[in-house]
């Protein structure tokens, strides 16, 4: 359950349901009786709460109608009418009961979305680095802004912890309530497919909605790259009537992205000089200098071209910066001002997270590259930092129950980039590990490398072999601090052991 509630308020019936066009059917209750919830989870029921029975891909929420009855539900929202119907409940037939979920919760919580300036950022990769950035910049420039996206809602310095990148749509109301209440005037948050396409984000309109690329993943969920395109592309069509879009111009999806829309309302961002679009709505970078600490880089646009520090290596993340900047510029900030917030960012953990060795001469990413393109990228970005005398060396795994075909893609990509490779387990699932090793074996056409599926020895082998200005990325995992074996999820953070293996070689070799 995600832990992202205060206390809710209480709403009549009747005023709840006003603005729910969908509604068909209403039997018993009393439009004066009192809502004290909207949810779709029967564990979360409450005295007063209203329950909305979501048809789901596992289960069907209709299933659990008497067990949120049994904890209190007083109204019920439902697709199909029970056989067996309690004269103290309401129930209320809709046709979409996802739909009606959205609308239910908007309502509950005051339409706190419509007071927001909302700004959704989707793609496959660096959806959450690019969301933190656009945060931090529109804190520093005065206009407060709260975040939503992968494992965390932030609102001001208290931060939230959530099960998904994009929560249930009475979730994500209820967030805005809070946001509203502690005096955002700004939303940033990570749209996903399973959001846009399970219409968790219905009913939302979008001030800035930004494309960061494209590549395969979740293929268990969207049966094919097409249908995960056309899931991404739903964000365009739910922009503000002063909305506009920001696409990473370089990436091929960019312009099947932004099809529906008219040209003046996109902005095209390129470090290639390729973009497709006027040059008046083009934001280009030019990378200067690229180190393990960071990247230097120019931005022109409209004319000018000025300075831009990237605190992070790898020029994915100019891209990322770019196109946080593309939506101050957007939405009125001051460019000289929006690259200094930008710059001053704090970095995301587990998104090019170092990690130092005692005497600074070793270093340690932490990443969470988990897909092709992200795996490609991260080890890129780190060949070019690496000194010509060291090694870069990498530690990766594949998840279980998820996407089988990127596996020997990775092994390949690693086999191909890296100096030593470290296969090791992920988050196997329901899978055995050394079944998904093997196929992650099997792109690898034979290159030396070491296979340790308990991910702590894969780390500690990894961090006795460094030496001097040696780079090491841990790969896969990032933020996570558990793995997840058998339905079970067991305390494990990369960061603590990389840290725990940097502190036994400092007592070990006697360095400072």
């Amino acid at each position: 359950m995600e832990e992202n509630r205060e206390e809710a308020p209480m709403v009549l019936l009747d005023d709840l349901i006003a603005g729910l066009g969908a509604l068909v059917e209403r039997r018993g209750g009393s439009g004066a009786q009192a809502v004290t919830g909207v949810t779709c989870d029967s564990r979360e029921v409450a005295p007063g709460t209203l329950f909305v029975a979501v048809p789901g891909f596992s289960t069907d929420g209709h299933r659990y109608i008497a067990a949120a009855i049994e904890a209190g539900a007083s109204v019920v929202v439902c697709e199909k009418l029970p056989a067996e119907r309690r004269n103290s409940v309401t129930y209320i037939l809709v046709p979409d009961a996802r739909k009606a979920l959205a609308e239910l919760s908007k309502a509950f919580y005051g339409n706190a979305s419509d007071q927001l300036m909302i700004i959704g950022v989707t793609g496959t990769n660096g959806k959450t680095t690019t969301a933190r950035l656009i945060t931090s910049m529109l804190n520093a420039s005065g206009l407060p802004a709260g975040y939503i996206g992968t494992g965390l809602c932030r609102i001001g310095t208290r931060d939230i912890p959530l099960e998904r990148t994009t929560p249930e749509s009475s979730g994500l109301h209820a967030l805005f309530r809070q946001m509203v209440d502690a005096g955002c005037i700004a939303a940033v948050m990570e749209v996903s497919s399973h959001a846009l396409v399970l219409d968790r984000v219905h009913g939302l309109r979008f001030r800035a909605a930004v494309f960061t690329n494209l590549t395969p993943e979740h293929l268990d969920f969207h049966p094919t790259l097409e249908e995960y395109a056309e899931a991404k592309r739903l964000l365009f069509d739910r922009l503000d009537d002063d909305g506009f879009a920001v696409v990473n111009a370089d990436d091929p999806r960019a312009e099947f992205m932004i099809a529906n829309l008219p040209p003046e309302l996109v902005f095209c961002c390129s470090t290639s000089g390729a973009p497709f679009c006027d040059s008046a709505r083009c934001f280009d970078a030019k990378v200067l200098d690229m180190s393990v600490e960071g990247t230097k880089a120019e931005v022109s646009f409209r004319g000018r071209t000025l300075a831009m520090n990237v605190p992070l290596p790898g020029a994915y993340n100019v891209m990322n910066m770019l196109e946080a900047f593309a939506v101050g510029v957007g939405v009125g900030i001051d460019p000289a001002t929006a690259l200094c917030g930008l710059a001053a960012a704090d970095t995301v953990a587990g998104r090019m997270e170092r990690i130092w060795s005692a005497d600074r001469s070793r270093c340690a990413i932490i990443d969470y590259a988990h897909t092709p393109d992200a795996l490609q990228k991260a080890l890129e970005a780190l060949r070019a930092v690496t000194p010509a005398d060291a090694k870069l060396a990498v530690v990766f795994g594949c998840g279980g129950n998820r996407d089988k075909q990127k596996r020997p893609e990775m092994g390949r990509i690693a086999a191909e980039l890296a100096d030593r490779v470290i296969l090791t387990s992920d988050n196997p699932r329901d899978e055995d590990p050394e079944a998904i090793l093997d196929e992650v074996e099997a792109g690898m056409a034979g290159r030396a490398h070491l296979r340790i599926a308990d991910r702590t020895e894969a780390i500690r082998r990894a961090v006795e072999q460094l030496g001097a200005g040696d780079i090491l990325l841990v790969a896969g995992k990032g933020h996570e601090a558990y793995q997840e074996i058998k339905g079970v999820k067991r305390h494990f953070s990369d960061r603590e052991c990389l840290a725990a293996c940097f502190a036994q070689m400092k007592r070990v070799n006697g360095r400072s």
